[in-house]
């Protein structure tokens, strides 16, 4: 039996063509008697369909997966603009959280003074939750390794979140082109 290995708007690249192309629409071919497709063809708008080992995938983003040596880190930089004594109110006084993504201590978040000083909780929630990010994905992905193991074994509840799961990570590893961006594509992954 055969099983999609493309998913349709995934960016492929063709290479009997040697291009770039999108999946417009997947072909399964059906038999007599069978549950499943024989066969899944792909239709990537270029005149004919092709078979997945004629396409290979966009490459993957690489975020260390949540490894301790490519792990997010919370730091802490010194307010410029305020003293320790004009932000007593701040949960550490003086400073502001960065979250670093970079090994060598620079690149990721950053929040302006004025909209930390605003809501310095909220902002501080936020730095956390930013920075457990890699771990929180490495999680969704165990979960969703243990349901593809054995799905008819797995509690409706736990395939459900596996599938919430699975649908976040899509919308993760999709790069929109520029000009593709719509304001309410991050709200469908949720």
């Amino acid at each position: 039996m055969a099983k999609a290995v493309f998913q349709r708007n995934q960016k492929v690249w063709v290479e009997s063509v040697g291009a770039w192309s999108t999946v417009e629409k997947i072909v399964p071919v059906w038999a007599r008697g069978f549950d499943e497709p024989v066969r899944v063809t792909y239709d990537v708008g270029l005149g004919r369909e092709f078979h997945a080992h004629e396409l290979r995938a966009e490459d993957r983003v690489a975020d260390g997966g949540g490894t301790s040596g490519d792990a997010w880190r919370l730091l802490r930089a010194r307010n410029k603009w305020q003293t320790p004594d004009d932000t007593a109110h701040h949960p550490y006084p003086g400073t502001y959280p960065i979250v670093v993504t970079d090994p060598n201590d620079w690149g990721g978040w950053r929040v302006p003074g004025a909209e930390y000083d605003r809501d310095p909780r909220k902002i501080e929630h936020q730095a956390r939750t930013i920075a457990a990010a890699p771990a929180l994905h490495g999680l969704a992905r165990d979960l969703m390794a243990l349901v593809s193991d054995s799905p008819s074994d797995a509690p409706p509840a736990i395939l459900a979140l596996a599938q919430r799961a699975a649908a976040i990570e899509r919308y993760l590893q999709e790069i929109p082109a520029a000009g593709d961006v719509q304001p309410e594509t991050a709200q469908a992954a949720e």
